[in-house]
């Protein structure tokens, strides 16, 4: 069970008892994301994230941050994706107020020191480099292209080095004070803690913290509308292995089939016992690592096949691929339906040994759709969905006009791969 409170500022606070650990766990959200910037701001958010751990006017230097944390064992971190901010700290109980102080003094007190700016920006444009040269993550930003074609969806989370060369110190202070609101901001704390003490913390620190501008509805951010044309983005490259992304749009994180889409995915790729590690790796021997993952947003979202592979057995694995596809549009087995549920159910629950993940999982669905489902609700949720149900979606969901596909390796670009993509 958790508990909610709300600040007179809108601030949300969150706490999920977990009394026999020794851990606390508090996160942030900040919702804002990459999806929400212009393009000349194309990589604000991520910048911004960057530069909240580069010193304040309390803690002057990204090394006094840190050391504040690491000297009592515990963890600091963030991280920025398409629609939410996180910052997080992990601490043993008796440090939780240290824990929240810093995470306050970050969000309302950082310097945005001009110095400190200039070396964040190289940094930003030296993780945007290792991305392009990472097959990988590069063949995860094609796909994306793909998928949301002219739309923040299918740009970079880091921005570009372009944006980023030009994003100065006065955008980030104008963009921060305009997203970075109390009424658009959540703190869940999972651990050894009470739900009056933790609040109280909070509120200490961050109950005069001011909403400086009036939030939009909700944020304004563009809907994805345009149909995605292209179905094919090959990009040459010298490498061992040939990286590939199969794509096709899914479901918004509102929608009420989200769970059976996936089950799908478990399915698919969930364990080495999935359709995708059985067939490909173990029975054919083409690959030693080929998964699915599926995106949820606001209002759309994606499946997504992934796999590095020979360049010689390109076309074998795609095809193999496409085929484990085509069967999950047939009736499948009972049998494996319920093992699908308990790998899924299994997983969740481990995860929530951990108060970060806790904290995470909470806080996640508060921020994004004001409402959180219980792990009971989830379980529920997962027990009642059916075989028809899973057949339905996947014919509903696997459509071959809406295929997409992304390679990075050495290959040839010619139509033979965009011939293949048949379901």
């Amino acid at each position: 069970m958790y508990q909610k409170s709300t600040l007179d500022n809108g601030l949300r606070i969150i706490t999920i008892p977990m009394p026999r650990i020794h851990s606390v766990s508090i996160c942030m959200f900040v919702g804002i994301g990459s999806r929400y910037e212009l393009e000349a701001e194309a990589g604000i958010s991520h910048f911004i994230e960057h530069m909240l751990f580069k010193g304040t006017s309390k803690r002057k230097t990204a090394r006094e941050i840190s050391e504040t944390i690491e000297r009592v064992g515990g963890i600091l971190n963030g991280g920025t994706n398409k629609e939410i901010t996180l910052y997080w700290c992990k601490v043993t109980q008796p440090h939780f107020k240290l824990a929240v102080d810093l995470l306050a003094d970050i969000l309302l007190n950082s310097r945005f020191d001009q110095q400190d700016i200039e070396k964040e920006r190289q940094v930003i444009i030296e993780e945007i480099n290792m991305s392009k040269d990472s097959p990988p993550q590069r063949v995860d930003m094609l796909i994306d292209e793909l998928l949301w074609p002219n739309h923040p969806l299918g740009q970079d989370i880091a921005g570009n080095k372009e944006s980023i060369s030009t994003i100065s110190k006065e955008m980030m202070l104008s963009y921060h004070s305009g997203k970075y609101l109390p009424s658009n901001t959540v703190i869940t704390i999972a651990g050894n803690i009470q739900h009056e003490q933790a609040t109280n913390t909070v509120s200490q620190v961050l109950g005069n913290w001011s909403n400086r501008r009036e939030l939009p509805e909700y944020l304004s951010y563009p809907a994805h509308k345009e149909p995605a044309v292209q179905r094919l983005n090959i990009e040459t490259k010298e490498t061992e292995q040939a990286h590939l992304c199969l794509g096709l749009p899914g479901l918004s994180i509102f929608h009420p089939k989200r769970f059976t889409l996936n089950l799908l995915n478990v399915i698919l790729s969930g364990g080495m016992g999935s359709r995708l590690f059985s067939e490909i790796r173990d029975k054919l021997g083409l690959v030693y690592n080929i998964h699915s993952y599926v995106d949820e947003y606001l209002d759309t979202g994606s499946i997504i096949i992934s796999a590095g592979v020979d360049p010689k057995n390109l076309l074998a694995v795609i095809k193999a691929t496409l085929e484990q596809l085509s069967l999950c549009k047939e009736t499948i087995p009972e049998s494996e339906l319920s093992k699908a549920k308990e790998l899924s159910k299994g997983r969740l629950l481990l995860r929530m040994e951990d108060s970060r993940n806790v904290a995470s999982w909470i806080g996640g669905q508060e921020i994004l759709t004001n409402n959180i489902l219980s792990i009971d609700q989830v379980v529920s949720i997962i027990d009642a969905i059916s075989v028809n149900e899973i057949k339905e979606l996947a014919e509903e969901l696997l459509i071959e006009e809406k295929l997409h596909l992304a390679v990075v390796g050495r290959i040839n670009k010619n139509e033979t791969l965009e011939n293949l993509l048949k379901l």
